[in-house]
């Protein structure tokens, strides 16, 4: 599918209702729900009534090779100047990636485990990272997969981990700052501690557990809303940029129209600042 040329004309919205029971006469009444477009407008707007700045991150899971979702996806980047972060598999990843990011995009890569391979028992969530297998022998496979990364990308590569399936273990994060890891990345509001750099992702545009297609404006921008209005309130870390998660090769035509959307809608803000992984992590 070719890159788009500009944001996908959109339908108006259908009006949404809830049905209530009225507490005073026990008939049924309907109440409007707020669009989520709306929703993120408003949460975006007392971010900008308190003097904050709302700040993003894109990270994008999976690459390996160069593909025509691969353009689209540095298309978007480029074309609304938002900062993107590839995490790339080491034990798939081509010559011919490196090559495809040369000039032209200041995409930087992100270590995405090793191979994407599950080492937890069938008890157990899906976990490459997990504390399942000796640490030498993981410590082992994530120091191949950087170094690979690091010949391949050079300086575009930041040592920064994203566990395949978000999921790793304590001990196997402990032991990442003695392994060279500068940052780690995976799913939901940080928490402090743990001895390493965090800057996790918020909001998931793909319904896995669904149709593994668009999860829909109102789930993705709910997830968003949430850990902003959570920040702006300090029960989770304000400082901590809302993230933003794609997966370039699971994109539908509705997950490339709301990518578009998202970007255009957030870029245009005065109170939003789209960070890159190198000034979150604090590298270069």
């Amino acid at each position: 599918m070719p890159p788009p040329t500009g944001s996908r004309p959109q339908k108006p919205a259908a009006r949404e209702e809830i049905i209530t029971i009225s507490t005073a006469t026990g008939a049924p009444t309907t109440e409007p729900v707020v669009d989520p477009w709306s929703a993120l407008d408003q949460e975006l707007s007392a971010w900008a009534e308190a003097g904050m700045t709302a700040t993003f991150w894109w990270r994008d899971d999976d690459a390996v090779m160069p593909t025509p979702t691969l353009d689209r996806l540095l298309s978007l980047s480029a074309r609304h100047e938002v900062p993107l972060a590839l995490a790339v598999i080491p034990a798939f990843v081509e010559d011919g990636l490196a090559g495809r990011l040369e000039g032209g995009t200041t995409a930087t890569i992100l270590q995405h485990g090793w191979a994407h391979a599950n080492h937890a028992p069938e008890s157990e969530k899906k976990a490459e990272l997990g504390d399942h297998r000796p640490p030498a022998m993981i410590g082992e496979e994530l120091g191949r997969g950087a170094a690979r990364l690091r010949t391949l990308f050079g300086e575009r590569f930041l040592p920064v981990l994203t566990p395949p399936w978000n999921r790793i273990g304590p001990q196997t994060t402990a032991a990442l700052p003695g392994w060279g890891y500068a940052g780690l990345s995976t799913f939901g509001p940080r928490k402090a501690g743990g001895g390493i750099a965090r800057t996790n992702t918020h909001a998931d545009i793909i319904d896995w557990r669904g149709g593994r297609d668009f999860a829909g404006d109102r789930a993705v921008l709910d997830a968003v809303c949430r850990h902003l209005a959570a920040r702006r309130a300090g029960t989770v870390d304000s400082d901590e940029p809302t993230g933003l998660l794609t997966h370039h090769l699971d994109h539908d035509a509705e997950s490339w129209d709301f990518i578009d959307r998202f970007l255009i809608r957030t870029r245009s803000h005065p109170a939003v600042s789209w960070r890159s992984a190198a000034t979150l992590f604090d590298i270069g």
